[in-house]
C-alpha cells in the first residue's frame, strides 16, 4: 500500500513536476472507449492512484508496465470495479466506458463485468469439464436459449482463444487436466465465451513457459480485432510485441503514455528512460 501523502522516489529520478505536463497521447483513429479523468484510488486512508487521466481507444492493446507496487493492478481493476470487493477502498474520479460512468450509482455492476471481462495473472479454471467451464458465465447469466445455441457459443470461444483444436475432442474431461498454457487459454475463452467488449488480462503470461507464453501473445493480437484490451506486464519485451499504445505508472502516478514504439525509442520522459533501460525498477 502507498502512503497518502505525494509519493517519492530515490533522488536521483525525477517525476514531472506537473502532472498535465507528463506525456499523453490519443490515438485518433479509433474512437475512445474507455476515457479516465482525474482519478484517485485509496485503500483505506492510503492513496494508491493519483490523477490518473489517460483514453484508451477501441480496439487496441494498451500495456501498463512500472515497477511492482506502482498501481498497475489496481488501476486495472479500477476498470471494472473489481476493488469494490475490498473493504474499505474509495474512487474519486471518472470512469466511463463508451460515455456512461462505471461508477454512477446506477450502474448494474454485473451488467458491466459481463461486458469488461477480466483474465487473472494465475490461471483459475473451476473443477469441471472444459466445456463446463467455457459455459460457466453463459449458464449463470442465462444468455442462451437451448442447448445447441450453448455449444456453439462455447465452441466459437475455444475458437476465438486458440484452444478448439486441442480441447475438442476432450470437451468433457476435467479441465485441471490442461497444461498451465491450456488452462490459461481457458480462463481465455471462459471470459470470451459472453462476448464482452473489453478484457483486462493482468500479468496473463506470467507464470507460462516460452513457448505458451508465445501462444498467448498470438492470441492477444489476434483478438484486439474484436476487442480492446488492456494487459499488466512486468515484460518489457512482451509490451513492445503485443501493444498499440503504452502506459508508464510509478509510485501511483500515470507518468506517460504513447504510442509502444515510441515509449521504447524515444520517450518523453527521462524517468521512462531509466525505467526502460533498468537503471531502476
Amino acid at each position: 500500500m502507498m502512503s497518502a501523502t505525494t509519493p517519492k522516489i530515490p533522488s536521483q529520478f525525477t517525476l514531472p513536476q506537473d502532472q498535465s505536463k507528463a506525456s499523453f497521447v490519443s490515438t485518433p483513429a479509433a474512437p475512445a472507449k474507455i476515457t479516465v479523468s482525474d482519478l484517485d484510488f485509496y485503500y483505506g486512508r492510503s492513496q494508491a492512484l493519483f490523477q490518473i487521466t489517460l483514453s484508451i481507444p477501441e480496439r487496441i492493446v494498451m500495456a501498463l508496465i512500472g515497477p511492482s507496487g506502482c498501481g498497475k493492478s489496481t488501476f486495472l481493476r479500477t476498470l471494472n470495479r473489481m476493488n469494490d470487493v475490498i473493504p474499505a477502498t474509495r474512487v474519486e474520479g471518472q470512469v466511463t466506458i463508451d460515455g456512461n460512468d462505471i461508477y454512477d450509482p446506477g450502474t448494474d455492476v454485473v451488467d458491466l463485468r459481463r461486458r469488461v471481462g477480466m483474465v487473472f495473472q494465475k490461471s483459475n479454471p473451476f473443477p469441471k469439464s472444459i466445456f463446463d467451464n467455457v459455459a460457466y458465465g453463459l449458464r449463470i447469466n442465462r444468455v442462451t436459449k437451448s442447448k445447441t445455441e450453448l455449444a456453439d457459443r462455447v465452441e466459437q470461444a475455444l475458437k476465438d482463444a486458440a484452444l478448439w483444436s486441442e480441447a475438442k475432442d476432450r470437451l468433457h474431461q476435467s479441465a485441471l487436466g490442461l497444461s498451465g498454457g491450456q488452462q490459461q487459454r481457458l480462463c481465455i475463452a471462459r471470459a470470451l465465451a459472453i462476448r464482452p467488449e473489453v478484457i483486462l488480462m493482468d500479468e496473463p503470461a506470467s507464470a507460462l513457459d516460452p513457448i505458451a507464453t508465445s501462444k498467448i501473445e498470438e492470441l492477444i493480437v489476434d483478438l484486439k480485432q474484436q476487442y480492446t484490451i488492456v494487459i499488466v506486464t512486468h515484460n518489457m519485451q512482451q509490451a513492445a510485441r503485443v501493444s498499440d499504445t503504452t502506459a508508464f505508472f510509478l509510485l501511483g502516478k500515470l507518468i506517460e503514455v504513447n504510442p509502444t514504439e515510441k515509449i521504447f525509442t524515444a520517450p518523453d520522459q527521462k524517468v521512462t528512460e531509466d525505467y526502460i533501460t533498468g537503471r531502476f525498477g
